[in-house]
């Protein structure tokens, strides 16, 4: 069965990480056929809604280090070509016309967090929780994290989330206005698609240009990728990654020297 699942009701079309037993960690397979599934349906007359989820009880886990080290041995050597991949997925979220919801439920890590915050709108489960886990080997966000959290959450909570790697809850994600709505994990399908069902039936003009009009006036956003990009390259080649990737694999905690 494909790792990406495609699915229409309606006018929407729900795409989902077909991982579970990896809690929908990406490859870089996975990370381009998501891409390219963003892509068909934004230009696919007749989808109004695009819906982003998860398999299994959780949105996604971020990168999947050692399945992906197992199929691109020469992984080093493709980094640029890596985050390249990771960005045109989020950049085809960002600028897709059509409103894109993030239906999370479980773990949204690293650049599932990034996924989910890059996204229009959130429908969240009561077991819900963004965490930007960068930190804790060596990194830092690499899928605009940097760019919608400041936006969404305000700076300071953002400074918390990113170096301290804290997580945010479903009730603090509805707090602060990130999720639409917090539901049981059992109800969650129903609210995201009567959402939905809302966005289907609203004026798809208008909301092309109100998204990329709101886009615009948060300031350039391929330049926070930019950054970002230029920064986690230098990060992936350090030592202290090394040794981040190394203790997490060995469930220690990890001993970062700053080299």
């Amino acid at each position: 069965m494909s790792d990406v699942l495609t699915e229409r009701t309606g006018r929407t079309v729900i795409l989902t990480l077909n991982r579970p037993e990896a809690r929908n960690a990406l490859t870089m397979n996975v990370v381009r056929d998501l891409g390219r599934a963003v892509d068909e349906a934004s230009a696919d007359v007749d989808v109004r809604c695009i819906v982003l989820t998860g398999a299994g009880g959780h949105f996604c886990a971020g990168a999947d280090l050692r399945r992906t080290l197992a199929e691109v041995p020469n992984l080093m050597e493709r980094l640029d070509e890596y985050i390249d991949d990771f960005h045109h997925l989020v950049r085809a979220v960002v600028r897709s016309p059509k409103p894109v919801v993030a239906m999370v439920d479980g773990a949204a890590v690293g650049f599932g967090a990034d996924l989910a915050l890059a996204c229009d709108l959130r429908v969240c489960s009561t077991n819900a929780y963004v965490q930007e886990k960068f930190a804790h080997i060596g990194l830092m966000p690499d899928g605009g994290g940097t760019f919608w959290l400041p936006h969404l959450v305000g700076r300071a909570r953002a400074m918390q989330l990113v170096l301290l790697g804290d997580k945010l809850d479903a009730a603090s994600l509805k707090d602060l206005g990130v999720a639409v709505d917090v539901v049981a994990p059992t109800a969650l399908r129903e609210a995201t698609l009567a959402l939905a069902a809302r966005l289907e039936a609203g004026p798809p003009l208008a909301y092309a240009a109100a998204k990329a009009a709101l886009l615009a006036s948060l300031g350039d956003f391929d330049a926070a990728l930019a950054r970002e990009r230029e920064s986690q390259l230098k990060l992936l080649r350090s030592k202290d990654c090394i040794e981040g990737v190394t203790a997490w694999i060995e469930k220690r905690p990890a001993k970062f020297v700053g080299a």
